[in-house]
């Protein structure tokens, strides 16, 4: 009797469908359970498809899919249709793929579901609200991987996941070290129980080694199944008192890189929707652990990086406090061009130029390569130890910063070291410190100015005079600015990101900064560089680097500086200073602007404005009818029951000011009237070359205890 005969007898059909051409053969019995004459029949796949409930016919790719994936059988449940679009019987589909090529044929079997009403198959496993379930799950755990950043996040995503209808108790995720299976993460276990399972050969009788050797699934729906296939092993897994188990591949780019184990408490049939299920999210679940093992490899190189081209600030430099940040921009290689640096100078010798040095001197260094690449990187530490050489062989800071100018701009004058926007060129700070007088010399090559933090909170952006970013023409001079650091004031220096981060630009975001300086205590430096990074990053101490969800738009550097009193701080004046050039008429609007940050806390608003007015035509004055530089030396000093101000502005010029009676047309000659009405006291002292003006305010309405 012909293999047809006898299932036609048992009302069992048969069909093949070539998936390359696109066709179905049916036999008769077949052709009868689809609502067609019984007779043998070739059909294409649309005419059997408009056989089929549409949503029993979406749910046959799937299905095939990983029938052909794990070489198992593909069963599911299909209603039936006529031509009116009824439901006349419920089948059920056995098949085998044959896998021939790019293509595949399944060969199967149809047979009624006896005893079943036509609708009954939309309340099966396969149909209904838990498809509808099992997709909104597969959209929440793609997405929950998605953004999973580290291996220890994906493992924490896998653990909380709800599967619909049979979630795991326990899991495990196995990795490979050569021929050794090795544990990566594991839930509903103790921390002692994966002993066994930590180092495992391959070649071992388990099913996680199994799975990837072949790269294919097991499935053990029960503990009797698991006994048969692996006696070896089930003395080990016997313990934990699962009932079923499910061993699925973690495949990446056709690499078998593990396996992902799912077991249960309850007995799972592993039904070809549920196999679809856990096939898919291990799917998303390899996909995220490679992405996540690529971004750690990448912070780990970018941690290593850092660690080499940052110095390490210990507490072995008497007489300071030092603290410091850098902080990468995001996404990527974490590397860049920003940097920073402290360098012990030689005391006591004489420097090339024939100037004696100070018995303690450091330099700090803060700068900024162009670019957020590998090549910044690189420039920035050849820059770095270019700087570290010129420094320790003596020079002063503006012979420093012409030298390293020359030398990047030689390492730069070619196509190797362009950007997409030219040579490359990069802005530095450099500072050098005497430990001892607190003397500050400054040269500046295109780089935000430094800021210090007084004893009294008070908070100036120091002015300094500067030159081009280092790297765009060979020689370039850079002047030096001097200013004095007083115990227990704190200086600050920093990149750009720090000020322009989050949508601000360098006026804005030094104001965001200032604000922070002025409302910390100045002791714990350490906690006041992570207050600046958390200004611009959020919450969080990110003086370490790591995945960060933020608005990393630049690298950030930042180095701050605090000299140690002997002591208790004694009342020290608040003190600004700054030389305008005859060339700079332009920062004759920084002075006035550091008469404003320096008397912030003014109680008479109306003298506040009158001190800006008469420091703009000092230093006017000077620039107009002399032709040397003005310098700026303007403190506020406590008396008994109030402060005073006292601003003076010296020049080399011998010619004394003196009155004038302006017309009402006059564009000049007002400055000592003004002073005459405004100030409480001023004057004019000649010197041996030059001369000084200078004018006094006592603070009105301050009352006793205004300072402090």
């Amino acid at each position: 009797m012909r293999t047809e005969d006898v299932l036609a007898a048992i009302a069992t059909g048969l069909w093949r469908w070539d998936n390359a051409s696109g066709t179905f053969s049916l036999d008769a019995e077949a052709a009868r359970l689809l609502g067609l004459p019984a007779e043998p029949v070739r059909l294409s796949e649309a005419a059997v498809r408009s056989r089929f409930h549409p949503v029993d016919w979406n749910e046959i790719g799937s299905v095939v899919n990983l029938a052909v994936a794990e070489e198992t059988l593909a069963e599911s449940r299909l209603r039936i249709m006529d031509e009116h679009g009824r439901v006349i019987r419920t089948v059920r589909s056995r098949s085998k793929p044959l896998v021939e090529g790019t293509g595949h044929q399944l060969v199967g079997t149809l047979q009624e579901v006896a005893g079943q009403a036509p609708d009954a198959a939309s309340r099966t496993p396969v149909t209904g609200d838990w498809r509808r379930s099992r997709e909104a799950f597969l959209l929440d755990a793609g997405r929950a991987l998605a953004e999973a950043r580290s291996t220890a996040e994906v493992l924490r995503v896998a653990a909380s996941l709800s599967m619909p209808g049979f979630s795991p108790d326990g899991l495990a995720v196995f990795g490979v070290a050569g021929d050794r299976l090795t544990i990566i993460g594991h839930h509903g276990q103790s921390q002692d129980d994966e002993g066994p399972f930590a180092s495992m050969s391959l070649d071992t009788d388990y099913p996680a080694a199994e799975v990837v050797r072949t790269g294919r699934a097991i499935y053990l729906p029960s503990p009797e199944e698991y006994l048969r296939r692996f006696p070896v092993t089930w003395p080990l897994a016997r313990r934990f008192g699962r009932r079923s188990w499910a061993f699925v591949p973690l495949v990446v780019a056709g690499r078998t890189m593990g396996a992902w184990m799912a077991a249960f408490k309850h007995p799972v049939a592993f039904t070809p929707d549920e196999r679809s299920v856990l096939t898919t999210v291990a799917r998303m679940l390899a996909q995220a652990l490679a992405r996540a093992g690529v971004a750690e490899s990448e912070r780990e190189l970018s941690l290593g990086l850092q660690r080499t081209m940052m110095p390490v600030l210990g507490p072995g430099i008497p007489g300071i406090h030092v603290a410091a940040r850098y902080v990468p921009t995001g996404g990527g290689l974490q590397v860049g061009g920003d940097w920073y640096d402290v360098i012990r100078l030689p005391g006591g010798a004489s420097r090339p130029d024939g100037n004696g040095g100070g018995a303690g001197r450091i330099a700090l260094v803060i700068g900024d390569v162009q670019g957020h690449d590998v090549r910044a990187a690189g420039l920035m530490g050849q820059l770095r130890i270019a700087l570290r050489a010129y420094a320790s062989e003596g020079h002063r800071p503006d012979a420093v910063l012409s030298r390293a100018s020359r030398f990047l701009y030689g390492i730069t004058d070619g196509d190797d070291g362009e950007s997409e926007n030219g040579p490359r060129f990069a802005t530095c700070l450099y500072l050098e410190v005497d430990l001892e007088t607190g003397t500050v010399d400054i040269a500046r090559a295109g780089h935000p100015d430094p800021a210090v933090r007084m004893n009294d909170g008070t908070v100036l952006l120091r002015p300094t005079a500067g030159g081009l970013p280092l790297g765009i023409v060979p020689d370039t001079d850079y002047p030096t600015t001097r200013l004095t650091l007083d115990p227990g004031e704190t200086l600050m220096i920093c990149t750009d990101g720090l000020l322009e981060t989050g949508g601000h630009d360098l006026d804005s975001g030094w104001e965001r900064v200032r604000k922070l300086l002025e409302s910390h205590d100045g002791e714990d430096l350490e906690q006041l560089a992570d207050t600046l990074v958390e200004a611009v990053h959020g919450p969080g101490s990110h003086h370490t680097t790591g995945p960060l969800a933020d608005r990393r738009e630049d690298d950030i550097a930042v180095l701050l500086l605090s000299r140690r009193p002997a002591g208790t701080v004694r009342e020290t004046p608040r003190r600004t200073l700054m030389t305008i050039a005859q060339a700079e008429p332009e920062r004759i609007a920084e002075a006035r602007e550091q008469m404003r940050q320096l008397l912030h806390d003014w109680a008479d608003e109306d003298q506040l404005d009158s001190a800006v007015l008469m420091v703009s035509e000092m230093v006017t004055n000077v620039l107009v009818h002399t032709d040397g530089d003005a310098l700026l030396v303007a403190e506020v000093v406590c008396g008994k029951r109030s402060r005073r101000l006292r601003v003076e502005v010296s020049d080399t010029s011998d010619e004394l000011p003196h009155r004038r009676q302006p017309g009402e047309m006059a564009s000049s000659g007002r400055g000592l009237v003004l002073m005459e009405m405004l100030a409480h006291a001023w004057g004019v002292d000649p010197r041996g070359e030059g001369k000084s003006i200078w004018f006094e305010l006592n603070e009105a309405g301050a009352g006793e205890g205004c300072c402090g």
